[in-house]
């Protein structure tokens, strides 16, 4: 039996910077100007519409921290966390 390897090929990403530990997935619709609202954005998740780190999630309270990428409509975002820890 042959290996197969799959590659997802890399492409641009846009950065979303937050100064918190975490930013909820609703949360980060609306501040990446995605959606306008909550509503929305619940809609678009449930919709199946949204990936998280390349996997599709229906989960709108989904806890994005620092590295982990959002996908909707075409664009890639990675969550940056801004936070100067000590």
């Amino acid at each position: 039996m042959k290996k197969v390897t799959i590659r997802i090929p890399k492409r641009p990403h846009e950065p979303l910077l937050i100064h918190t530990e975490f930013i909820r997935l609703d949360s980060a619709l609306k501040l990446a100007g995605l959606v306008e609202s909550g509503g929305t954005a619940k809609e678009i998740i449930r919709d199946g519409a949204v990936k998280v780190n390349h996997v599709r999630c229906l989960q709108r309270g989904k806890k994005l921290r620092s590295g982990d990428l959002f996908e909707f409509d075409g664009r890639l975002f990675e969550v940056r966390n801004e936070c100067k820890e000590s």
